[in-house]
């Protein structure tokens, strides 16, 4: 594999799954901050769809909606793929073998406009080549004029090159007149030498062309007799012998390719999927085409063997539950991040950084100074997005004064006042409209694995009580789903009061009411009232992070 092939495979810079602001503003961010400061290509991407908070702040600053990564395995857009052009289904047999000599291949792709419409290999060709015992075969093929031309290395000497043989059959008139009068019919294609008398019989007998072999000059007096007869005339410098064995080589490919059952990939299409109806199938190459049917080029099994795997940078958690799907067959280069350390491993070292700051996108305002980067205002607000976002507007016991410090340099630069900025941030990430209960637990949900307990973590953020409680009535049976889908043990979830600086959590699953009790004893349990399940109210409890998870984490291991 080439190195400018792989020097220009990007680096996904991707968030976690159920992205929140912080996962997707960081990631666009750093995604900046590489191009600026490194070679190659670095593209922000995202690990699930938004919530409505991030859609509120993408659509705020004109940010385009990062593309997903729904999977990070090895894809087939990522191995070599072979830019051989197709071919138009009316080259010659002798053309497309000269083809695929010069691009050391042996299958070649037919297409019309962009469009793949079959394949033929060498194989197709040599079996042509030895199974043709009828003479009719150029009429059954339509084959054209030029064909015969080029394939023969002829002259034209009377005639129209865009004709096409279309009746009649090919006929050596190498017998005496009056055996080619039982032989030959009207249409057919004969091939003659130096001999006028067997091309005055052939004309005679209204056949369609004439192919005078050696080399010869021909006849004025034939040439004025076949232009009457309405004959074509090639003239070839190769004997009759060679050309009667290369005629068959002007058919055109569309004749003897293949249009039906073809095996094709498309580029977005895993190879761990692929490999196995590869291996079914006797084929040296495969075609690739895009979802419209347009032909890309084509790979082989021995591509894989140069395989790149995905390149990562995560943004905003390092456990291996929250990560893309696939994460275990990418190749991850750098974790920036502000969570605990955990699970996810790595082939080979990375660059790491990891600070206990209330937001990773605090962490990447950190390096663009460190570089001495100037921070452009789209930017600079999407950092603030994610830094008031993940310290609930500097309310969250995770905020540090570097966060503090950071938001307010940001607000500076993109000219905005913190706090009714923030009041419009959360108001639209509050907005369910819409939404189903299994959108809202998704919104901001985590996966966690803790001494051989896995368990999830959702969380939503209102200035409304009112609406959290709303929220509390609908969210269980969501939650219950959830712990099946996941396989998990426990789902809790957080219904957090910015204001009072609160939360009402709400869980499910064996053991998960203990386990909450005895991770915080002055949670008592408010009884189901009214619409809304029971739940326990913890008071000055407002980050997953740093306050809930902890605890949940030291009562597993107690």
């Amino acid at each position: 594999m080439s190195k400018e092939y792989t020097r220009h495979l990007p680096v996904c810079v991707v968030g976690h799954k159920h992205p929140d602001t912080d996962a997707i503003c960081s990631a666009i961010a750093y995604a900046n901050f590489k191009r600026l400061t490194s070679e190659g290509e670095y593209i922000a991407f995202r690990a699930g769809d938004l919530n409505e908070e991030t859609r509120f702040v993408l659509n705020e600053w004109n940010v385009p909606e990062p593309p997903l990564l729904a999977d990070a395995r090895t894809q087939v857009r990522d191995i070599e793929i072979r830019r051989i052009p197709g071919a138009d289904g009316e080259l010659s047999m002798k053309r497309a073998w000269e083809q695929m000599e010069e691009a050391d291949v042996v299958t070649l792709c037919i297409t019309r406009g962009a469009q793949l419409k079959g394949l033929i290999t060498t194989g197709d060709i040599v079996r042509s080549y030895m199974d043709i015992y009828d003479n009719d075969f150029l009429s059954k093929a339509k084959t054209s004029y030029k064909n015969i031309i080029d394939t023969l290395d002829a002259e034209m000497v009377l005639g129209d090159a865009e004709a096409v043989v279309d009746h009649g059959k090919v006929m050596i008139g190498a017998a005496s007149p009056d055996m080619m009068e039982q032989m030959i019919d009207a249409g057919d294609v004969v091939i003659v030498g130096n001999r006028y008398e067997a091309q005055l019989c052939a004309i005679e007998l209204d056949v369609q062309m004439l192919i005078v072999c050696g080399g010869a000059e021909v006849a004025q007096t034939i040439v004025k007799m076949a232009e009457d007869h309405h004959c074509a005339i090639l003239k070839t410098k190769h004997d009759t012998f060679t050309t009667a064995r290369l005629i068959n080589q002007s058919v055109p490919i569309r004749y003897f390719m293949k249009s039906e059952h073809l095996v094709t990939f498309g580029q977005d299409d895993y190879i761990d999927d692929i490999q196995e109806a590869m291996a079914q199938k006797r084929f040296r190459y495969f075609p690739i085409v895009d979802e419209d049917g347009t032909y890309i080029g084509m790979i082989s099994r021995r591509n894989f063997l140069g395989a790149n795997r995905k390149k990562l940078i995560l943004m905003d958690h390092n456990e291996r539950a929250q990560a893309v799907n696939g994460v275990e067959s990418a190749e991850i280069l750098e974790i920036i991040d502000h969570h605990r350390v955990a699970t996810v491993e790595t082939v080979g070292p990375v660059f790491f950084r990891g600070q206990p700051l209330g937001s990773t996108s605090t962490i990447v305002y950190q390096m663009y100074h460190e570089q001495d980067l100037s921070i452009d205002k789209t930017t600079a607000a999407l950092l603030l997005s994610a830094i008031l976002s993940d310290t609930l507007m500097y309310r969250s016991p995770t905020c540090t004064p570097m966060d503090v410090k950071a938001a307010e340099d940001l607000a500076r630069i993109c000219g905005v006042e913190v706090e009714e900025y923030a009041r419009r941030m959360f108001r639209a990430g509050s907005d369910l409209t819409g939404k189903t209960p299994e959108d809202i637990l998704e919104q901001d949900f985590k996966k966690f694995s803790v001494g051989g307990v896995d368990f999830g973590v959702g969380q939503i953020s209102s200035m409304s009580e009112e609406e959290l409680k709303e929220i509390a009535s609908r969210i269980t049976g969501a939650m219950e789903k959830t712990l099946e889908h996941e396989r998990i043990d426990m789902v809790f979830f957080a219904l957090t009061n910015i204001l009072t600086e609160s939360s009402l959590v709400l869980c499910v699953g064996d053991k998960a009411k203990s386990l909450l009790e005895e991770a915080f004893p002055d949670a008592a349990e408010t009884a189901a009232e009214g619409g809304m399940p029971a739940y326990y109210l913890l008071k000055g409890v407002v980050s997953r992070k740093k306050q809930f998870l902890p605890a949940i984490v030291e009562a597993i291991h107690h």
